[in-house]
């Protein structure tokens, strides 16, 4: 009995080596199969930095090594991060006819308009450091630009009002530092901070400096999101022209008075109070006291069928922004 037991013993280890054996074989030969499966679907590319670049004129040096690297940071991280870059090429067909009419009327680059799009995404955002708006203006910087911020005003909100501030502000950080590119540094950086840093390294080229990390990424992230809105499909991104968010179509009325209820105002318009704050999202609450009794200026849509506002469909694919 014992003899049998121990060949008993001895059958059942062979077997579950055998099993082993053959699970072992199984596995690198799943492994082989998913490897192959990686190298054939999945691509991760590298993005190219073009050799000729140009910010508001100015020549980027990609020569240089560390501006290369620089540049190829940025162009990666935005080209791999599709949700939002999507976003932002969708968003742009709305905001950027009238951005750029603003830069243009006020004498100023286009480039500019890859300021607000890094400061941003083209959205009313809010910084932890309460930086608000398309241009991310502090509240102090917003007051001495002309933008009213009250409890029930936030003009920060109006993208064209801040573009407008944004080129007043842009255009005396040139006047101080004659270049576009330290402008844009100064922006993030302050003009304060980024006048002393020149003083201490004794450069007038933002790509020379030796700066904060936020900073010194800062125009490099600029010049990504040119490269990338102007040419979308070199960079892996296919939007068709009719899935751009279109322009809305509005016209606009005169809010005056005190102790407005902007809920019923909105309803007197024929205009749902829903797109009444999208469309004028510089009003705060849904009450304007207006102590002060002044006249506002608001928009009020006058279309609502998306089919209607863009018109025919154009599905060929966006080649610039």
């Amino acid at each position: 009995m014992k003899k049998i037991a121990i060949i008993s013993i001895i059958l059942s280890l062979i077997a579950i080596a055998g099993e082993a054996f053959i699970f072992a074989t199984q596995r690198d030969d799943d492994d082989k199969v998913y490897q192959e499966a990686i190298r054939r679907d999945y691509r991760v590319f590298s993005p190219i930095v073009p050799e000729t670049l140009y910010y508001a004129g100015e020549r980027v040096p990609t020569e240089l090594f560390y501006v290369h690297e620089g540049i190829d940071r940025e162009l990666t991280s935005i080209m791999y991060q599709q949700l939002n870059t999507q976003l932002v090429i969708k968003r742009a067909s709305r905001y950027f006819p009238e951005i750029d009419s603003i830069l243009q009327s006020m004498g100023m680059p286009r480039d500019l308009r890859y300021v607000c799009v890094t400061e941003s995404s083209l959205t009313n955002a809010t910084s932890p450091a309460k930086a608000k708006g398309f241009w991310q203006f502090m509240e102090g910087t917003a007051k001495q630009y002309g933008l009213e911020v009250s409890d029930e005003i936030d003009m920060r909100f109006d993208y064209v009002a801040e573009t407008k501030a944004a080129c007043e502000y842009m255009r005396y950080l040139y006047d101080r530092f004659n270049s576009w590119t330290l402008s844009a540094a100064a922006y993030n950086r302050g003009h304060n901070g980024l006048a002393k840093q020149q003083n201490e390294q004794q450069s007038d080229s933002y790509y020379d400096m030796y700066l904060n990390t936020e900073t010194s990424r800062y125009v490099y992230r600029i010049l990504a999101y040119k490269i990338i809105l102007e040419n979308p499909q070199d960079y892996g991104f296919y939007v068709r022209k009719c899935d751009q968010y279109p322009q809305i179509p509005y016209t606009t009325a005169k809010l005056s008075g005190q102790n407005i209820d902007l809920i019923e105002y909105a309803r007197q318009q024929n205009c749902p109070y829903k797109v009444f704050k999208m469309m004028n999202p510089w009003l705060i609450s849904d009450k304007l006291r207006n102590p002060r009794g002044n006249t506002y200026t608001v928009k009020i849509p006058t279309e609502y069928n998306r089919e209607k506002i863009v018109g025919k469909k154009d599905t060929s694919i966006l080649t610039k922004v």
